[in-house]
């Protein structure tokens, strides 16, 4: 094997071809530090990431789909928005538009080097397009609505509450982006396992849930309908992807338990307090009077009942005793497989919808 392209935790898929070597059995695969040959998707040994690699395909959608003509004479009216509500769809979109960039590139850039697990592969790939989809849904609203392009996709480097979660969140990618850098150690894999905590669990998990509450709670008051149910889409592939980081992590505890420590433990909770503080200020910021039947402190409500999901989903203790959830239809929303869109603009239907199952 070349030393040019293996690394020290594991093999890329990039290896020299090995004539007559043995074939890959299903005790040889591991989600990271693996050196079975990448190249071999079967046999499969985690079922789990081929069922949510064919749930995503099956949830395939495409933003012009989507009809933005009520959006666009909402948007141009001088007296039907408040600029209350123009502002939460501006800075929604201004963080969005660079968010899902940042996820897509953590993966191609970071994670999916470390992974070496060809069915975990498989759904980053696929995850990796949904991330360029929502960016492009962003850019499609953006375009339809006449707003000027570059101030939204600029506004994380100019607006502090959007510019404080992409900050946040560049920190836990950068060192994996290094190509020097390597799993194969306890401090390597506890930065690979932080990292998807960071991105799985707080920004894909915490940090999108305040501005999707809020758009979405336009639609359901028929203003910018057609932008709403973007994000309804948007909102459902986010809810796989978390539930795929979920699974990814906890196997990976599963199999290297010697990195959940007690430290670890304890800094990935200091984690977790930071997203729901940094996602509490944005939601201050984004309506400081309170809208839409919203106000931040029903937010810092959600953010804890949403932060104890979280918890409990990577076998953490609960942080929030006692914290409901303010919006209900929240829930509704992911959990039906068929429904009346109910921005009653048409019906939502999957290739596979009875099979396709949502948590937030």
């Amino acid at each position: 094997m070349s030393a040019a392209t293996q690394t020290m935790g594991g093999i890329t898929g990039l290896e020299t071809l090995q004539m007559g070597a043995a074939r890959v059995q299903v005790d040889d695969k591991k989600i990271i530090n693996c050196r079975a040959d990448l190249n071999q998707l079967v046999p499969f040994k985690y079922q789990w990431a081929w069922k949510k690699y064919l749930d995503a395909c099956a949830n395939h959608w495409m933003p012009n789909e989507i009809n933005m003509a009520a959006d666009v004479a909402l948007w141009k009216s001088l007296d039907d928005l408040t600029e209350d509500e123009r502002n939460i769809i501006k800075r929604n979109l201004g963080f969005f538009a660079t968010a899902d960039s940042l996820v897509a590139n953590n993966l191609v850039l970071a994670v999916y080097r470390h992974i070496t697990n060809p069915e975990c592969r498989q759904y980053l790939l696929r995850q990796a397009f949904e991330e360029a989809l929502h960016t492009h849904a962003y850019q499609h609203i953006i375009e339809s609505l006449g707003m000027d392009e570059a101030e939204i996709f600029n506004m994380y480097r100019e607006i502090p509450a959007v510019a404080r979660k992409a900050v946040w969140s560049l920190k836990y990618t950068q060192s994996l982006g290094d190509p020097t850098f390597n799993t194969g150690t306890l401090e390597n894999d506890q930065r690979l396992l932080r990292d998807l905590i960071a991105f799985y669990v707080i920004f894909e998990g915490i940090f999108f849930y305040v501005g999707f509450t809020q758009v979405l709670s336009m639609g359901r008051r028929n203003k910018m309908t057609g932008t709403a149910e973007q994000l309804q889409y948007i909102l459902r592939d986010e809810s796989m992807h978390l539930n795929f980081g979920i699974d990814l992590i906890n196997q990976i505890k599963i199999e290297n338990p010697q990195l959940w420590t007690e430290a670890f433990k304890q800094e990935a909770i200091k984690m977790i307090h930071e997203g729901v503080k940094l996602e509490y200020t944005y939601a201050v910021d984004t309506m400081p009077r309170g809208i839409l039947g919203l106000n931040a402190e029903m937010f810092n409500d959600y953010l804890h009942f949403i932060a104890n999901r979280r918890c409990a989903q990577i076998g953490l203790p609960q942080q929030f005793p006692g914290a409901a959830n303010p919006f209900p239809w929240m829930s509704e929303i992911m959990d039906l497989k068929k429904e009346k869109n109910f921005f009653e603009t048409r019906v939502i239907e999957y290739q596979t919808g009875g099979t396709l199952s949502w948590e937030e």
